[in-house]
């Protein structure tokens, strides 16, 4: 199970795997009993885990920062219905949290999502691109730039060599003329020269 095909849907409790999506709503399939059904988007609202932030005292942080916090500072979890016991705990493990935005109930729903991962085995990262994908996609968009940079002075596929070459290939016929047309003037003169001599 994948941490980026997990969601929370509002109005059901628990955390969820997208089964398929639909126009309509999506199914998903509960973490806790592992039973599907289908959420109509018309009742119901999807937040994707990995898209989830949360407040801190500087910038705002993802809640897999929140959640490696808590794996890295191990021990037992608070009990979710004590707000002064989860208000110490994570003033102990996450003691940047803005405490004046994020409420109990937020704190509430960290715990136990937390426990319902940590039963289910799912590993908890975000997923990325891999840098080779993100160097190959940068380079497909940068060699275009080039090319239609060209175009709106040049042809398709014309180089600046070819270009340079065009003018001696128009240059090349105009000399040819040239030379015919001096060599017609040399054996038409001739031919003045023998009909003189018979008359």
């Amino acid at each position: 199970m994948e941490y980026s095909k997990l969601v929370a849907v509002t109005g059901m409790p628990g955390l969820y795997e997208l089964v398929s999506s639909k126009n309509d709503g999506a199914i998903v399939k509960s973490l806790e009993d592992n039973s599907t059904k289908f959420a109509s988007s018309r009742i119901h609202n999807f937040s994707h885990l990995e898209s989830i932030e949360v407040y801190t005292v500087n910038d705002n942080v993802n809640l897999v920062d929140v959640f490696n916090a808590m794996e890295k500072a191990g021990g037992s979890l608070p009990d979710a219905k004590d707000n002064a016991k989860l208000k110490q705990y994570f003033e102990a493990t996450y003691p940047d949290m803005d405490f004046e935005r994020v409420y109990a109930s937020d704190l509430k729903k960290m715990v136990k999502w937390f426990e319902v991962l940590k039963k289910n085995n799912v590993e908890i990262k975000l997923s990325e691109l891999p840098e080779e994908e993100e160097e190959e996609t940068a380079e497909v968009e940068e060699t275009p730039a080039p090319a239609k940079k060209t175009a709106k002075k040049k042809e398709v596929g014309e180089t600046p060599e070819a270009e340079e070459k065009a003018p001696k290939k128009k240059a090349a016929p105009k000399k040819e003329a040239k030379a015919k047309e001096g060599a017609e003037e040399e054996t038409k003169a001739p031919a003045k020269k023998v009909a003189a001599k018979k008359k």
